[in-house]
């Protein structure tokens, strides 16, 4: 299964952020989450080699961060934050990563993009895919929920979960006052009476 969608207007390329909860069922396989693609070009956020990845590509790689934590957990939800935003003049700052509230910091591949780069997410010349790479592969086998795109802003994590007081696992919270800006949206995807949490 899969969702796709165009968009009728462009919305702002350099500054968006993806939030998801995924549950993973298949270890070890190239696996696409969030992808913008037309042809050769695209920007997507995957599982690859069990590492977390985020990159703009034409042909070569306009940006490109991988971590060095493996997810290889199949009984936790993860959930996983991408935050974009090219304006930003460090450029560690221009692509971040939070999975379960915290922000990874330890990659074992950040080039980062160059400043105010437009990339291919919120082109509406190009087919947004939620689970493939344009219909012909490389699906996500697991589970997703609490999917959420914003645009125009670059959140942090606790814009869309918080550490449970009692437990401390982290958990999802209300998105409800969240402004998702041109082309956003959420997903919430989950059946009555079911719920998700991370325990790290």
């Amino acid at each position: 299964d899969y969702l796709a969608k165009t968009f009728s207007s462009d919305g702002n390329r350099k500054k968006w952020t993806w939030s998801g909860w995924v549950k993973r069922s298949v270890l070890g396989t190239y696996q696409i989450l969030f992808i913008a693609k037309s042809g050769s070009t695209y920007s997507a956020i995957n599982f690859v080699d069990d590492q977390l990845r985020f990159f703009d590509y034409n042909g070569s790689f306009n940006s490109q961060l991988k971590t060095n934590r493996l997810f290889r957990d199949s009984s936790a939800w993860y959930h996983i934050v991408v935050a974009y935003d090219t304006t930003q003049g460090t450029a560690a700052n221009r692509i971040k990563f939070y999975v379960n509230g915290v922000q990874e910091t330890s990659f074992a591949i950040s080039t980062y993009p160059s400043l105010n780069f437009d990339g291919y997410i919120n082109e509406s010349d190009y087919t947004h895919y939620i689970g493939t790479e344009a219909a012909s592969g490389n699906y996500f086998d697991g589970y997703m929920s609490e999917v959420c795109f914003i645009n125009d802003q670059q959140l942090d994590a606790t814009s869309f979960g918080e550490f449970d007081e009692d437990s401390g696992i982290w958990k999802p919270k209300s998105v409800s006052g969240l402004t998702f800006g041109t082309n956003g949206f959420y997903l919430e995807t989950k059946q009555s009476g079911t719920s998700q949490n991370s325990s790290g």
